[in-house]
């Protein structure tokens, strides 16, 4: 399968009601995850500052296995405060549905489209890897989030987000958008799904039976509303049911270092 995991237990899943970790839990946690085996963590969002950006910054001096990445809007200043912590990937989240665009911003595509544009350019321009979120994806309309990837690609982004952010989709029309969003662009595809209807693993199978590489996940599915996906139970299933006993870790091992994470933020 070569299937690459992004955990952001400590970005979407610290939005989990009741759940705050200050910066001493969010320093054990990434070694945790990191001793885990995963290829990515994102560690917050540094525009945030305070607590949350020391936090980044103490996970990047202590030299991890894993990918660091933090969470920015589409703005310059989130850019700057991201690089100040030095992450190994800035990632971009870009409003994509016209929900978002029109009603909630009140703003246009072309609008969006220009100031992607600069974000990506201006960190791409510091020497940063880049990878760009599609927010609310599943809500867009396809032919938009074509323009969009095209846009980044040619860019020189390799990696975009479909973030179905207010978790509405189901397997087969998720295999169809990115089935359809990788044979117009040339783009490795990255899968953020929420569980609400408890279909946050299901859609992240088929995300990934449509050619996706890159899914994200959290340590006991924790995140905002219903949660996101299970890294536990999404590796359980990969190993069982798709019989691709691959992953780097001994699944028992993991089940002891979620135990771990969960005494840690006292979660039940």
């Amino acid at each position: 399968m070569g299937i690459n995991f992004v955990d952001t237990t400590l970005r979407d899943g610290e939005q989990k009601a009741c759940i705050a970790l200050n910066v001493e839990q969010k320093v054990k946690i990434a070694k945790i995850i990191d001793d885990m085996g995963i290829d990515q963590i994102e560690a917050g969002v540094p525009a945030m500052g305070g607590d949350e950006k020391k936090s980044i910054e103490k996970i990047m001096s202590l030299d991890l296995k894993s990918k660091i990445s933090s969470w920015n809007r589409m703005s310059i200043k989130d850019i700057d405060d991201s690089v100040d912590c030095g992450v190994d990937i800035i990632h971009i989240s870009i409003p994509s549905s016209d929900i978002q665009i029109r009603s909630k911003l009140g703003k246009d595509r072309e609008w969006v489209i220009n100031n992607m544009r600069n974000c990506i350019t201006y960190a791409i321009d510091k020497g940063y890897e880049v990878t760009v979120g599609l927010e609310d994806a599943s809500r867009a309309d396809i032919n938009f989030l074509i323009e969009l990837c095209t846009v980044v690609f040619e860019i020189g982004v390799k990696r975009v987000r479909y973030a179905d952010t207010v978790g509405i989709l189901y397997p087969r029309k998720i295999f169809y958008n990115i089935k359809k969003l990788m044979k117009e662009v040339p783009l490795e595809v990255e899968i953020h799904a929420h569980n609400d209807f408890g279909m946050a693993l299901p859609n992240s199978f088929g995300a990934v039976e449509a050619g996706a590489k890159f899914v994200n996940c959290t340590i006991t599915g924790m995140g905002e509303r219903a949660g996101n996906c299970d890294f536990i139970k999404f590796v359980e299933v990969m190993n069982k049911l798709y019989d691709k006993g691959t992953y780097s870790r001994n699944f028992s091992d993991l089940i002891e270092m979620e135990e771990t994470i969960r005494n840690i933020i006292n979660y039940d």
